[in-house]
């Protein structure tokens, strides 16, 4: 009996830390495809994931930093959804890894064609953008989820250091540190690498012969000093059976 009551209170705790936890897990969140290098252009995921379970997300607006513009925003088509990308005049131009951006996109909105995101479900919405602010280390997007009820959901409230999540937090995307080549490797640099990677290897091969003859050679005379010892043993045997004989 104690043993079926300490079962049963196991369960009955382990099921509460479920229901108390998962609600910190279900909201709008913000991920990278692979890393987000501040200076850099990355692929970010918008996470979206229906809470309800009687009605469907059917639309999701998420609005850009204003303070930290971005040159390039270009959403991936996702079946199912209509997307529009706003522009926005900046108050005040900014300069941007040699350019000076006057507009920027400060809303992308993707508005379901069809059933949305049913109750159980989500969705993922990605978005290519760049160059990522140098000086920052991350960028909060605020985001706004409405269901097929009417419901809106503001996800748009900023931790707060020192503090618990709040109930509705915004989206955060995480920057890591620069990369030395925020575009990538070009074909010179793997050119050179790979003539770098050949010279290694012959060099490596050259110096490899020496080895091999020299363990040849130790070899051999190996060989010859144990013959000539076996020889003087039985130079040995033969001579102490003379001098038995006479």
């Amino acid at each position: 009996m104690k043993a079926s009551r300490l079962a049963t209170a196991g369960a009955l705790a382990a099921s509460a830390v479920v229901v108390l936890s998962s609600p910190a897990f279900a909201h709008v969140g913000v991920q990278p495809e692979g890393t987000a290098a501040k200076g850099g252009y990355a692929v970010i995921d918008f996470k979206v994931p229906n809470e309800r379970d009687n009605a469907s997300t059917t639309k999701l607006e998420v609005t850009f930093p204003a303070d930290q513009p971005l040159a390039s925003v270009m959403p991936e088509p996702v079946p199912g959804w209509d997307i529009k990308v706003t522009k926005s005049k900046l108050a005040k131009p900014v300069e941007a890894h040699g350019k000076q951006l006057t507009e920027a996109v400060t809303k992308v909105t993707w508005t379901a064609d069809g059933k949305g995101i049913a109750p159980g479900f989500f969705e993922k919405f990605p978005v290519s953008v760049g160059a990522l602010p140098e000086n920052a280390d991350q960028m909060v997007f605020k985001a706004i989820q409405t269901y097929s009820n009417k419901e809106v959901v503001r996800w748009i409230e900023e931790q707060k250091e020192g503090e618990e999540e709040p109930e509705t937090p915004a989206p955060v995307l995480t920057l890591s540190a620069a990369e030395d080549d925020h575009h990538g490797a070009s074909a010179t640099d793997d050119a050179s690498s790979d003539e770098t990677a050949a010279d290694t290897e012959n060099a490596s091969a050259e110096t490899a012969a020496p080895a091999d003859t020299s363990d040849t050679t130790a070899r051999v005379l190996a060989v010859v000093g144990i013959v000539v010892g076996a020889l003087g043993v039985a130079y040995g045997v033969l001579a102490g059976r003379r001098r038995t004989n006479a």
